[in-house]
């Protein structure tokens, strides 16, 4: 094929336009206008819980204001899933703490509930106990939320939930995105839906949202000039972003049931293959959008995840490794990691696959292609 097959692109509407085209005719090209009220309400429905949103510029920012909300400061610990983008962990040096590694467990991928308890009791013998938990909803997969509520209950710890990768993914018929005491979703341009870039905290209660949008427009006091008692950020999503994000909104269900039917696809075809092992889980309990298809590389396999990833990019198709573990970032050498070698073991064999929702059955027909022809010469 001539053109590139994307890892995951972005998949836009007729209405998106639509809506854009409005905050020009109307004037709204700013970060306030009711696009952005728009968006939010229809996220908080979604959800099907009490929820209070605040459209933000990133997922990023989202844990930077759950963070700040969290009260957390310099020094203190922050216990963080280590198999992640590194988007997870970066906002908690941004107010001076200091991020502990956790590593995950091998159904979900996600935050092992073992090694979590064991880091708190680490640090509580250390008289430094944690502030909070940042758990990861990974490729679309829930973390195991029972057990992970269980033991943050226990020791009295907030948890932030980032599910940038997991809109509509369910845990035992929940929502991802309302598990935490704080929670986060992504629109960056390769996730789900998509508002070009931005994000949104998902918060309890109406104050913590109140708190979260005056955080987010610097601080403003009420009063007629400017007044500021406290630092803020420029974080209010702009009320264009937010009219492509309430367009997507209206097909989320749509690109859900896209995106699993591309992980049936692969798992159609990667059937039989001793090499390749899909990432699912055979646990009703866990609903995932599968975001992302990934894949493991069987330990015996006579080619590496590398060599495979490399193959698909000489017939212009961009697969990629699953994310570096944060405990083995340069900019994280020196920070605390509990657990053994599953994450580092995750990435070290796995790829992952295109799986945008607006793939074409001819598209799929040429990954299937090139990945027949590669294995045939193994």
């Amino acid at each position: 094929m001539k053109s590139k097959i994307w890892l995951s692109s972005p998949h836009i509407d007729k209405n998106e336009l639509d809506y854009v085209k409005e905050t020009f005719l109307d004037n709204w090209i700013a970060p306030v206008g009711p696009h952005i009220f728009g968006f939010e309400v229809a996220i908080e429905t979604f959800l099907k819980r009490p929820s209070f949103v605040t459209a933000v510029t990133s997922g990023t920012a989202a844990i930077h204001l759950a963070l700040k909300l969290l009260n957390i400061k310099a020094g203190d610990t922050v216990l963080c899933q280590s198999f992640t983008f590194i988007a997870t962990a970066n906002p908690i040096t941004y107010l001076g703490a200091i991020p502990v590694f956790v590593d995950s467990e091998t159904e979900t991928w996600n935050m092992c509930p073992y090694y979590l308890e064991e880091a708190i009791k680490e640090g509580l013998k250390l008289n430094k106990k944690p502030k909070a938990i940042i758990i990861v909803d990974l490729y679309g997969m829930p973390a195991k939320m029972d057990e992970i509520i269980e033991i943050a209950t226990q020791y009295d710890i907030p948890i932030i939930e980032d599910a940038a990768e997991a809109l509509g993914s369910e845990y035992k018929n929940r929502k991802c995105g309302t598990f935490g005491d704080f929670s986060i979703f992504s629109f960056n341009g390769n996730k789900i839906i998509t508002s070009s870039g931005g994000g949104a905290l998902v918060c309890r209660n109406s104050a913590d949202k109140e708190k979260t949008l005056f955080y987010a427009t610097q601080a403003k006091e009420v009063a007629l000039h400017y007044q500021h008692e406290e630092v803020g950020f420029n974080y209010r999503l702009s009320n264009v972003c937010a009219a492509i994000g309430k367009g997507q909104m209206e097909v989320l269900s749509k690109r859900i049931i896209q995106r699993q039917a591309n992980h049936l696809f692969y798992q159609e075809l990667f059937k039989g293959n001793k090499d390749v092992t899909v990432f699912k889980t055979d646990n009703t309990d866990f609903n995932s959008n599968y975001w992302l298809t990934c894949v493991l590389i069987g330990p015996q396999a006579s080619f590496s995840n590398l060599d495979l990833i490399k193959y698909l990019g000489l017939h212009n198709i961009e697969a990629r490794p699953l994310w570096k573990p944060l405990h083995l970032q340069p900019v994280f050498e020196n920070t605390l990691f509990y657990g053994g070698n599953v994450c580092s073991d995750l990435f070290s064999r796995g790829v992952c696959l295109p799986s945008g929702s607006n793939m074409s059955l001819v598209e799929r027909l040429f990954i299937a292609k090139v990945l027949t022809e590669f294995f045939k010469s193994k």
